[in-house]
């Protein structure tokens, strides 16, 4: 049997104890394969850009909440895509500078867009409404920062619904098929020299790469409508967003980057050629195959005649592959006692969760060595939004998150990212500090509570 550096931290993981009794669930992550996907992405678009093309990678946040990956990250030459004070709260945590930040989100608060703008961070406008907050930020206090505005090519989704962003009716953005909406858009650029950049994202799990190609083509063309309409190159970065999709069935990565930056140099001519600085915003693609999440089987039992191995993965850690698993199955993996991978005849069988409800399953009539106590379930794919997803249902705490690499001799070393979430914090954020805070509020005035 060939070892994988998965396999071998499986093991080493239950060898030193980040998962058992005490800690039956713990995130995995390949720091080796994160550093490598993120020169993948370098490379593929520095083979097809024209020298001296500003481009800016910038990771998708909500992929990965995650300080230590994101520092990690920007050591690798990325930026950070934020959509929330949270996230911006991290990028900065993380030493990534505001040069290297953008931010995106269809509800900035008024508070969210002084800040980005007094900071100098890349800012994209979704909609009218917000535009017209914006002018009066810059009538009062006018910013450097770079700013432009999404917009909804409307090409059409993936095969997820809930995650496609380029649909008819999707609420990001300006549809630009709307009646009217090009006009404004075009109008807009017109009466705002300082508007500068144009940013659509249309990719999403599920999509071929030639839709998604066809809506960086249309954000392109808008560019350049705009740009002959102003007279000069209004317009000079084009933000194309992310949404690479992600196989989910093997460890084989498809599709590459190098094949969508192929893909983007033939099918939108002019758009590599140095003609705008780039901007992208990858998440899952980066750092979905480089996550485990590993459980201990708490119990093996049968219901209506097939086995189950109830763990401590469930809903809390995989909430999408629980609540809709026919969009989000992933790969599920089994290791014995001692973290070595299981073997035997596969056997059909439901890995269960702890949450209780009946739904809690992260695999269903799966064919596996059958799983008994003791031994452990990895759910494979998981190092995107598995860790920065918690479900806190049932107060299930948050697992600690380990990174992991082999060093010059084959052993695993593994670094601390995120420890776990003890009860006593979990209390706290559940309102422990208040307990009191109720004891008297709604009472009738003058009378206690037995009258």
């Amino acid at each position: 049997m060939t070892f994988t550096d998965r396999d071998r931290a499986v093991e080493a993981a239950v060898a030193r104890g980040l998962v058992g009794a005490g800690e039956p669930v713990v995130g995995l992550l390949d720091i080796a394969g994160i550093r490598r996907s993120a020169g993948e992405l370098r490379a593929a678009f520095e083979e097809f850009t024209a020298p001296g093309t500003p481009v800016l990678h910038a990771f998708a946040v909500k992929a990965a909440s995650l300080v230590p990956v994101l520092k990690l990250l920007a050591q690798e030459g990325l930026g950070c895509e934020v959509a929330s004070p949270g996230e911006l709260a991290l990028a900065r945590a993380a030493g990534v500078p505001v040069a290297r930040t953008v931010l995106d989100s269809p509800a900035k608060t008024l508070a969210e867009l002084r800040e980005a703008l007094a900071l100098g961070i890349a800012v994209n406008a979704d909609n009218p409404e917000e535009l017209a907050r914006i002018d009066a930020l810059m009538a009062s206090a006018p910013s450097s920062a770079p700013i432009g505005v999404r917009v909804n090519p409307q090409i059409g989704g993936g095969t997820i619904g809930a995650m496609s962003t380029a649909t008819d009716t999707s609420k990001f953005g300006v549809a630009l098929r709307d009646e009217g909406a090009r006009e404004w858009v075009v109008n807009a650029f017109l009466a705002r020299p300082w508007l500068t950049r144009l940013h659509a994202h249309v990719g999403s799990q599920g999509m071929p790469l030639e839709l998604m190609a066809a809506g960086v083509r249309a954000l392109y063309l808008l560019a350049e409508e705009i740009n002959e309409k102003a007279g000069r190159r209004q317009i000079d970065t084009l933000d194309i967003g992310g949404g690479l999709p992600v196989n989910f069935s093997s460890d084989a990565q498809t599709p590459t980057y190098r094949e969508y930056a192929a893909l983007l140099h033939s099918a939108v001519p002019g758009l590599l050629s140095g003609r705008y600085g780039l901007v992208t915003e990858f998440g899952r693609s980066l750092l979905a195959k480089h996550g485990t999440v590993l459980a201990r089987v708490e119990y093996a039992k049968s219901a209506g005649g097939r086995p189950i191995a109830v763990t401590h993965a469930g809903a809390q850690v995989a909430t999408r592959t629980v609540f809709v698993p026919e969009a989000w199955p992933i790969r599920v993996a089994g290791y014995d006692a001692e973290g070595r991978p299981k073997t035997g005849a596969p056997v059909g069988q439901d890995i269960a969760g702890p949450c209780c409800f009946a739904g809690d399953l992260v695999a269903e009539n799966r064919p596996l060595p059958l799983l008994e106590a003791g031994d452990h379930a990895a759910l494979l794919d998981t190092g995107a939004y598995y860790f920065s997803t918690h479900f806190a249902y049932n107060s299930l705490p948050r697992p600690g998150i380990y990174g992991y690499a082999p060093d010059s001799d084959g052993a695993i070393r593994f670094a601390t990212i995120r420890t776990p979430q003890t009860l006593e914090e979990l209390t706290t954020e559940s309102g422990s500090d208040h307990a009191a805070a109720l004891d008297d509020l709604g009472r009738p005035t003058g009378r206690h509570r037995n009258g």
